[in-house]
């Protein structure tokens, strides 16, 4: 990817630098790269000045800042691209962008007609624009489809709209010119001879080939300049090859049998054809990308909030953090927020995939698009904007859309020769047909079949219309896909492992018994360690001290003693509470309570210990026991993907007991259980488990980060903590572990798409190509061809927007 050919001065912000000799290494690092002439950073200034050769790309030097340990402020814009009608189209986009001086990487999407651009430093927004007119495309004014606040898109659609417009003008009356062309010639199947005299035919084909058609001549000369192809070019050499030859015969040529041999009808038809496909194909990716419409339509214009005493109705952009929002019933939420006052039901559906209303009231948080149901809301405004979840919601969408599964590229580079391979098919077909067959007339007519016929439009649209309607129904069902690697990679799965706390459970354990002489004062010792902290257990003991009334006193010298408990002093003694193991270490007995400890085992509970330091060494003063119930849908889910062929696993920091209990409950094998694993051993037991073959891992809870990351695909459920959905390739947007299943099945279906669309696409050109240089396909029947050819693959596509989830969400229809 080279910047370009001439020196380059490149300015960027780098983060990391502490002192001189970290400038020093940076600059080292940097003047080791060739191509670079001059490297200065500025420590107080965070900024790297380069000036280059011009062929160093901005990639490689971004890599290098992160070899060094420090990181390169990379920019990420969004573009929308207009103009491009095939794969060809994409590979020049991609060029151009990528020549820009500064940036690291281009992706271009043609079923979203977008372009992501990620530039080292700042982003010139012009140099980026003139690139991709200068490959004969065009920027829109209003940014890729479906980007951008609500109010600006708003403002901007009409630009769009009216090109639709536009569009559909320019079809129909191509249509009612070519009309008359074709229709004689569709009398001659049924002996009817009523041929238009050739003047007539001239005068109906002329506006169809060079006014209807100019857009073909627009983007083969960009093409020609930029030396390469597209569908542009074949269009346009085939059908002024068959105008011209019409032409020809027209001014010079003697009547066969009483008539001109004429081919105005083949050029206006395939030029017809290429534009009601191309039409019929814009229609159908607009309902592949409807999910992402259907989540924008669900943001409020307005929202009515309470200031110095009044409701007032504002614009939700100018709604701030903290503001008290009034939400009527029937009203849509417009921002997220929690709840002050009043009691209602929200119907989530469309944000979440949660088929039922769910109950409201004062401390529960409401999300952003939900419906109110039957009562008042008074709401505290907790994110809004682009922090509010549905914002990031659409953003995980866009950004799944808009970057490209692994098999895209291979597509993309069998793309960059496709054109020029059937330029000279198309040729050699001429020669052939010509030399050999002694009749120009026919090889021309030969040659253009090959040039209509092979149009890459349907392999530029197979992998990306496919991500789009597969992402876009995963999110309406409450499954956000961060990316296109992860849909790949979420079908090639193997085995699936979860987390117990929170994720097979309901992640509310609650203190069911506490054995020890003085009870109450144990707990408030037990209650005094825990205050502060968030671990499940540990709200469960202050939950349970605050039922009783004890309050918990002031701990000092607290230490986590990380997947084994917490340790500190209270009212001067030392006190160690956690898992049996911290009492193994400490050596303190626990003979005391081995036959409750066993009663409670048996029962599935989770045992924690409380010990403390009487100046011989630890004894044991208590035992806890707690029960957190398995989710409702638990052994659903489990049994969803046992019957997918996957293995499912269970991996907990509890005793044994106490994870084997949850797992009979759900339908884990014993021999599948791993207990007692501390967090920092998930993430390499998830990776000892990926050793064999692709491993998922699903949890919640912070710990359970590590492990997301380090398995192949991770789950993170929506109930849990910010950091785990980070970690995760995949968020699950409701506390559903069905949703797994539902992940890995739409995974799979769409990556079936995907091959069917590339094997639609490849065979109409295998079969296609070798019929029309033999002779046995008329130009008009080619261009019918080619038209169906993407109108074709982007149906079979929406056939995905039929599938419907085990766990169950407002979509309608069955699986396909």
């Amino acid at each position: 990817m080279n910047l370009s050919t001439a020196p380059v001065q490149l300015g960027f912000a780098v983060s990391g630098l502490r002192c001189a000799s970290c400038v020093r290494r940076l600059e080292q690092a940097l003047a080791a790269l060739p191509g670079v002439l001059v490297a200065n950073v500025n420590l107080a200034s965070e900024r790297v000045e380069l000036a280059t050769d011009g062929q160093l790309s901005a990639a490689r030097i971004a890599a290098a800042v992160k070899e060094a340990g420090y990181a390169a402020a990379i920019e990420e814009i969004s573009m929308g691209i207009l103009g491009m009608n095939c794969a060809s189209c994409v590979g020049r986009v991609e060029k151009a962008l990528a020549g820009v001086p500064g940036v690291a990487e281009a992706s271009v999407n043609l079923a979203t007609e977008s372009a992501r651009v990620r530039v080292l430093g700042a982003a010139d927004a012009q140099a980026l624009r003139l690139a991709v007119e200068g490959a004969g495309y065009r920027v829109a004014d209003d940014g890729p489809p479906g980007d951008g606040p609500p109010g600006a898109k708003a403002a901007a659609a009409p630009a769009r709209s009216s090109e639709g417009r536009a569009e559909t003008r320019r079809l129909i009356i191509a249509i009612l010119l070519t009309l008359p062309l074709v229709l004689p010639m569709l009398g001659m199947a049924v002996g009817e001879h009523l041929a238009l005299p050739a003047v007539w035919q001239w005068l109906l084909a002329t506006p169809v080939q060079f006014w209807i058609g100019a857009g073909f001549y627009r983007g083969a000369a960009a093409a020609l300049r930029a030396r390469t192809g597209n569908m542009d070019l074949l269009v346009a050499l085939g059908t002024s090859a068959a105008y011209g030859l019409s032409v020809h015969h027209m001014l010079g040529a003697t009547p066969h049998h009483g008539e001109l041999p004429l081919y105005f009808e083949a050029s206006a038809a395939v030029i017809t054809l290429v534009l009601l496909g191309k039409w019929l194909e814009r229609r159908a990716k607009r309902q592949a990308s409807e999910a992402i419409r259907a989540l924008q339509a669900l943001r409020p214009a307005t929202a009515r909030v309470r200031r110095e005493g009044q409701e007032l109705e504002i614009p939700v952009e100018h709604v701030v953090v903290g503001d008290t929002v009034v939400v009527l019933p029937g009203e849509r939420v417009p921002v997220d927020g929690e709840v002050l006052d009043g009691r209602s039901h929200s119907d989530e559906s469309l944000v979440t995939g949660e088929s039922l209303p769910v109950a409201k009231q004062p401390g529960d948080v409401l999300v952003g698009g939900a419906i109110n149901g039957e009562g008042r809301l008074i709401l505290r405004t907790t994110a809004v904007g682009a922090e509010s979840t549905l914002s990031r919601i659409i953003r995980l969408v866009e950004d799944a859309q808009a970057k490209k599964a692994p098999i895209q590229r291979l597509v993309d580079r069998i793309s960059a020769v496709f054109v020029p391979v059937v330029v000279l098919i198309a040729f050699a077909t001429l020669l052939g047909w010509g030399l050999l067959g002694g009749s120009w007339e026919v090889a021309v007519l030969n040659a253009v079949a090959v040039l209509v016929i092979a149009c890459p439009c349907a392999l530029g649209l197979a992998t990306p219309t496919a991500i789009m309607a597969g992402t876009g129904i995963a999110a309406r069902a409450g499954i956000l896909i961060q990316d296109a690697e992860a849909l790949e990679h979420a079908q090639a799965l193997r085995g699936v492992a979860f987390d117990k706390t929170g994720t097979l459970t309901e992640g509310r354990p609650a203190l069911v018994a506490l054995e020890g002489e003085d009870e109450p004062a144990l707990l408030a010792i037990a209650a005094s360690l825990q205050a502060g902290s968030e671990h499940p257990l540990a709200r469960a003991v202050l939950q349970a001290a605050s039922e009783r009334g004890i309050a918990p006193r002031e701990a000092a010298e607290l230490a986590v003693l990380a997947g084994r408990g917490i340790e500190g002093r209270v009212a001067g003694q030392r006190w160690r509470l956690g898992s049996a193991r911290l009492m193994d270490e400490s050596a303190a007995g626990r003979a005391a309570f081995e036959a409750a400890a066993r009663r409670h085992a048996e029962a599935g509970r989770t045992l924690s210990w409380l010990a403390e330091d009487d100046g011989a060494g630890w004894k044991v003063r208590a035992m806890l026991a707690f029960a957190d119930p398995p989710r409702a849908t638990a052994r659903a889910a489990i049994a969803a993907l046992q019957a997918q062929g996957l293995r499912t696993l269970m991996i907990s920091g509890d005793q044994r007991p106490a994870a084997e209990h949850v797992a009979a409950a759900v339908g884990i094998a014993p021999a599948d259980v791993l207990a007692e694993v501390l967090p920092g051993q998930k993430a390499e037991t998830v990776r000892e488990m990926a050793a064999d073959g692709a491993f998922g891992m699903v949890g919640d809870g912070l710990n359970d980060a590590p492990a997301l990351a380090a398995a192949d695909v991770g789950f993170a459920m929506g109930s849990g903590t910010d950091v785990a959905m980070h970690a995760a390739a995949i968020t699950l947007m409701r506390p559903d572990p069905r949703l797994v299943a539902d992940a890995i099945d739409i995974s799979r279906r769409t990556r079936r798409k995907i091959r069917q669309n590339l094997f639609w696409a490849f065979i109409y050109n295998l079969v296609g190509i070798p019929l029309a240089a033999a002779g046995l396909l008329n130009p008009v029947v080619a261009g019918a061809a080619m038209a169906l050819s993407s109108v074709s693959v982007v149906g079979n596509t929406l056939l995905l927007r039929r599938w419907r989830p085990r766990a169950g969400n407002p979509l309608e229809g069955s699986a396909t």
